[in-house]
């Protein structure tokens, strides 16, 4: 249960906006923007996983930044104000963003070989025994199939574009 609200929150070193579903209506939940803006300005780290990296935008942090986001929405980085590198965790300056749900578990090892060191992290890619063997080596759309591209894509539309509308409406009013 949270312990304090958005207005009573104490200044955070590291602010983590995790991606999925619910990314489309915070980005038009001007408090939560707000919060984001607020606490990501002052931050020491500033990270995002998968989706979340649009909010990180529309909370202006991105602008001018490269960035990581999942496969299917990296065309709209440009609208958050930052441009795509092509790889699973980007750092640019303290901002660390990743790609999809499992490019979250590389940029938690970043971010805690940041903070504690390297060692600490390989521990505790050690202790949760991350040895990724997946069957398929199908893991980016460089090595899928169409027809899994395509199911993909069809399932990720209506989040698209719900982010492209709300990015695009956060644009014309001038908010990041």
């Amino acid at each position: 249960m949270p312990t304090c609200t958005f207005e009573s929150c104490p200044p955070l070193d590291l602010i983590c906006v995790p991606g999925g579903a619910g990314v489309v209506e915070a980005l038009v939940d001007v408090e939560i923007v707000d919060f984001v803006r607020r606490q990501g300005g002052r931050a020491a780290y500033v990270t995002s996983v998968c989706m979340g990296a649009f909010l990180l935008g529309a909370a202006g942090l991105l602008k001018g930044r490269r960035a990581a986001t999942h496969w299917a929405y990296v065309d709209l980085l440009p609208l958050a104000g930052a441009s795509h590198e092509k790889m699973r965790v980007v750092r640019d300056g303290n901002v660390f963003t990743s790609g999809g749900v499992t490019s979250g578990i590389d940029f938690a090892f970043c971010i805690v070989a940041e903070l504690a060191g390297p060692e600490v992290a390989q521990a505790i890619q050690l202790g949760i025994e991350y040895d990724p063997s997946p069957p398929f080596d199908v893991g980016h759309p460089d090595k899928a199939s169409e027809a899994a591209i395509a199911l993909m894509v069809q399932r990720n539309e209506k989040a698209r574009a719900g982010v492209e509308e709300a990015l695009g409406k956060l644009a014309v009013v001038g908010k990041f």
